[in-house]
């Protein structure tokens, strides 16, 4: 079928929204008919040529909701007619880590994903016979996608998408580094660094852990709003002394849970060393430049702290991220100030431009 998508022809250069050719899904995948899809960070990171696993030409996107339209052999745990939320992060329920609580890294798809295949090692992307890879095993600034069976949460119909598609990237990666990997304690002082849509998220996550003081640090005063917004009981702006203002803010010991969620290394540094000695747990969600290094006095690992990272906050996507939908659904989370501007397809380039400036928190492209 033919389809209008953003292409990332080459790095560095504004996506080009055209026509192509999607496949027909085959045994174990499914066709999508995307509804919304927001715009992260990581699409941009791609697309800078800065991602060193970057490859083009590609078609962009990975926050996506929609409608199951068709599915292949085997399939039997979707059927057309089905709201999903698309899964950069498969579970496929069957890999020692899917078996493991202590993770949610799946590892059946990893190789042939990270290279921008399908599981059978091709594309179902083609513009003229020639292939088009898949962008995180997603591909969903696009009308249509195909992605595996296990790459796609069923959550439910009256989950509105443009909503629903922030849960499959950003949200899911803040809330869940609180719930999943840090496990905030009742009670608990936590420190997010970033009020970006992860940073939202932690905040939103330390909220409903039950944290009793939770302090977000951002330069913008408008993010710090809206962190107040989503249960941060402090709003700072970041500095060279934020550490220190942990420090005397806790006693000279530190915070019980910290969270990074800017990928500024400078910034995970400050993180480190806010974590309260004897226990204190830093988790590192923000993705740093090519290259780029963290460096930590091991005194501070010696007295106590831990440092962990968390990836889509160590969400299993198929089983929890529609229990995530639905704290939304139940108004236990409010998700609507986290869109900031929703556009068309043919506006993806300007999305790009509005998250250089950090102008709002999350872009939208709604598919009508």
């Amino acid at each position: 079928m033919k389809i209008r998508a953003a292409v990332l022809e080459e790095f560095g250069q504004p996506l080009n929204v055209t026509e192509i050719n999607l496949a027909e899904p085959k045994a174990g995948e499914v066709l999508v008919r995307l509804e919304a899809c927001g715009v992260c960070h990581t699409d941009m990171y791609t697309a800078s040529g800065a991602d060193p696993s970057g490859y083009a030409p590609t078609v962009l996107g990975h926050e996506g909701a929609g409608i199951v339209e068709r599915i292949g052999e085997n399939v039997t745990s979707l059927r057309p007619g089905d709201r999903v939320v698309t899964l950069f992060s498969p579970q496929c329920r069957e890999c020692i880590h899917c078996r493991s609580t202590r993770t949610n890294l799946c590892l059946a798809i990893r190789e042939q994903q990270n290279q921008g295949y399908l599981p059978d090692g091709t594309t179902r992307l083609n513009r003229d016979g020639d292939p088009i890879r898949h962008f995180m095993g997603t591909s969903t600034f696009a009308q249509y996608t195909v992605m595996p069976e296990i790459a796609l949460a069923k959550v439910p119909q009256d989950a509105q998408p443009d909503r629903a598609a922030l849960f499959a990237c950003g949200l899911s990666t803040g809330l869940g580094a609180a719930i999943n990997t840090a496990k905030v304690e009742p009670g608990s002082t936590c420190v997010v660094f970033g009020a970006g849509m992860v940073g939202l998220g932690a905040v939103s996550g330390c909220r409903l852990q039950g944290a009793e003081r939770i302090i977000c640090v951002d330069l913008s005063e408008d993010r710090l709003n809206l962190a107040r917004g989503q249960g941060a009981t402090e709003t700072w702006t970041g500095g060279a002394d934020t550490v220190q203002k942990v420090l005397d803010e806790t006693g000279g010991f530190g915070a019980d849970y910290t969270f990074e969620a800017t990928g500024l290394t400078s910034v995970m540094r400050q993180a480190v060393e806010s974590a309260r000695m004897g226990w204190g747990l830093c988790t590192v969600a923000g993705v740093a430049g090519k290259g780029e290094t963290l460096d930590i006095i091991p005194r501070y690992l010696i007295t106590g702290r831990r440092v962990g990272g968390s990836s889509f906050g160590g969400v299993k996507g198929r089983d929890q991220v529609p229990e995530l939908v639905q704290l939304y659904l139940d108004g236990k989370l409010d998700v609507d100030p986290f869109i900031s501007h929703r556009i068309a397809l043919e506006e993806v380039n300007h999305a790009f431009e509005l998250m250089e400036r950090q102008d709002g928190i999350r872009s939208v492209i709604m598919f009508n």
